[in-house]
């Protein structure tokens, strides 16, 4: 009898404590990068094909809720319970900004406009205790802040210490961001009550309102920027960001904290929740076409790489898995561990060696990274 056939992903060790946030890079000439946030206060950043560390960014003294990468995989940011948000150069490791704040650094996000080393660029970080939130960027537009008192404050991060502009008030504490219509919208969800906010970045105003019954705990821009993917509660949906209305709604076999859709092709998208598996569902019919079981715990957070090869999922269990979509199979008992002793996955230095130059880390954090990798 055939032995089981199931897909295998890359399992990337080095987190301590739960992954919550993951974001892929655009591509780039030296391939596409991913970073990961934990609550172990260490975000690391990985070559985006084959799940191998580079590095850990070192400084947070909290655990970190957030991370991104901008369009050149040069920045990076992260948020965190420490009560900052931190802005790192990705070559070598060190901090280039940390801003302070009064509550936990929920979310962050660079916009399109970040255009290598000038001052072009966006991010945005917000605050979950009492909700105070930043919004940070550049390009002479300026960079947002929501508080207790639910106030969206912009900021010029060429000029980081000029007092913020102040827009309309949020009627919710916020929970997730993204950029649209090339920077000119922001999205918003909040904890406590249900929908997506647009906002416009010109006027200040919420310009309109995507309606759902429970609050969004994921929001994605599509690649191609024609749909907005949500999850609220055990269903995933889809909207027209252009003219915002409901393209599709599919309700989910449990409660899902994640989805994205195929950037290539849009004709599939993931979703990943409290039942520990990564379902993958057709696009157009919402019929489930696999699903990928190994983690240990409920996945906090999923996404699609730039290209659509393959997609990566973090969970509970403090590790993160790559899976491909294509159709890599592998007996049951036979798994791959990115930077580990099993696989037929190697990396070349030359595909890393621009990311790992002058990287800072500790030898603590190399030695771990190693010794759990081998362990698998």
């Amino acid at each position: 009898m055939d032995k089981k056939r199931v897909a295998v992903p890359l399992v990337c060790h080095g987190h301590s404590r739960p992954v919550v946030d993951l974001f892929y890079s655009p591509i780039t000439p030296d391939g596409f990068f991913l970073i990961s946030a934990s609550k172990d206060s260490s975000p690391m950043l990985r070559n985006g094909e084959t799940g191998d560390w580079i590095g850990t960014f070192e400084g947070h003294k909290g655990a970190v809720w957030s991370c991104c990468l901008d369009t050149n995989a040069l920045r990076a940011a992260s948020g965190s319970a420490d009560f900052t948000a931190k802005v790192w150069d990705a070559l070598t490791g060190d901090e280039l900004h940390s801003f302070e704040h009064k509550h936990i650094v929920r979310a962050c996000a660079f916009s399109e406009a970040f255009i290598g080393y000038s001052r072009w660029y966006l991010f945005i970080v917000l605050n979950l205790c009492d909700f105070c939130g930043i919004l940070f960027y550049g390009s002479g537009l300026p960079s947002a802040h929501w508080g207790v008192e639910k106030v969206l404050r912009i900021f010029d991060l060429s000029r980081p210490d000029a007092p913020p502009r102040e827009v309309d008030k949020s009627p919710g504490s916020v929970r997730t961001v993204a950029w649209l219509h090339t920077d000119q919208t922001i999205l918003s969800s909040c904890t406590d009550m249900g929908g997506v906010r647009l906002w416009d970045v010109r006027s200040g105003k919420i310009v309109q309102t995507l309606e759902t019954k429970s609050s969004v705990t994921s929001a994605e821009v599509s690649q191609d920027g024609r749909y907005i993917t949500t999850c609220d509660g055990s269903t995933v949906k889809f909207w027209d960001a252009n003219h915002f209305g409901l393209v599709k709604s599919y309700n989910m076999p449990c409660t899902v904290e994640s989805a994205s859709l195929e950037p290539k092709y849009g004709n599939k998208f993931i979703a990943g929740g409290e039942d520990m598996w990564i379902h993958v569902f057709d696009f157009h019919t919402g019929d489930e076409i696999a699903c990928n079981k190994g983690h240990h715990g409920p996945v906090h957070c999923v996404r699609f790489s730039p290209g659509g090869e393959s997609y990566a999922s973090g969970s509970e269990d403090g590790t993160i898995r790559i899976w491909q979509t294509g159709p890599l199979t592998h007996d049951e008992n036979v798994g791959f561990t990115a930077n580990g002793s099993i696989g037929k996955v190697s990396v070349t230095a030359e595909e890393v060696s621009r990311k790992i130059e002058g990287f800072h880390v500790s030898e603590d954090g190399r030695a771990k990274e190693k010794e759990e990798a081998g362990k698998d």
